[in-house]
């Protein structure tokens, strides 16, 4: 039996950064993901599982047992701007030519984003996660306008995200599915991107869990 071993070489792992963000919205006909979309600007995307809560039950004078209450996914989106297919998603609708209203109904999407993946010896450059979000709604953003100084800021734009899982087979409903490429090889990272970000003869779309094992054995 190896003795435990902190710290080895190799082994300091890390993630980083956000970038290559998508997002998929839901076709209103059919109810499912439609074509990607590029997301630019991203500058953060701060994930916030809830729920999970304890709930302890005691019988015969004791802590007996403890229930925990359901988990559910949030995040929060931050960045310089988005794709103008966004603005439904953000309660926007269009009147005419250059005009919009807002206030309206928030359409749902899918949003998938990659964090670099990192270590001691090959710095950000090991890997990277692929995180896809499913089932995604979004609340009002603060828009803080002010005037231009002697220090300019670019303005941010920040989504609070709430989440409803979609079925999986075998295990409990999700609403993330993340893969890792250094737990994976290169052959099925580049199969499941060329769904996600599309190729030259086909359009970017967005796998269900299920989908995503059947695509990954495949390759």
């Amino acid at each position: 039996m190896a003795r435990l071993n902190w710290d080895a070489i190799g082994e300091h792992w890390f993630e980083t950064g956000v970038d290559h963000g998508v997002f998929y919205p839901v076709d209103l006909e059919t109810n499912r993901y439609g074509t990607g979309v590029v997301w630019n600007g991203l500058t953060a995307v701060t994930e916030s599982p809830e729920g999970a809560e304890p709930n302890d039950q005691y019988a015969d004078n004791i802590k007996y047992l403890t229930l925990r209450s359901a988990e559910t996914f949030g995040a929060t989106i931050e960045a310089f701007t988005y794709p103008d297919e966004f603005e439904p998603c953000d309660g926007t609708a269009v009147l005419g030519e250059g005009v919009n209203i807002g206030q309206q109904n928030r359409q749902a999407f899918g949003f998938c984003y990659r964090t670099l993946k990192g270590n001691d010896t090959q710095g950000q450059d090991a890997g990277y996660i692929l995180h896809l979000v499913y089932g995604c709604t979004v609340s009002p953003s603060e828009r803080a306008y002010q005037t231009v100084n002697d220090s300019p800021e670019a303005m941010t734009f920040s989504w609070e995200l709430d989440s409803t899982p979609v079925n999986v087979t075998g295990h409990k409903p999700t609403s993330l599915v993340t893969i890792d490429s250094t737990e994976t090889t290169e052959a099925k990272m580049k199969k499941i991107e060329d769904y996600l970000y599309g190729t030259e003869t086909t359009e970017p779309r967005f796998p269900m869990p299920d989908e995503v094992v059947s695509i990954m054995e495949a390759a």
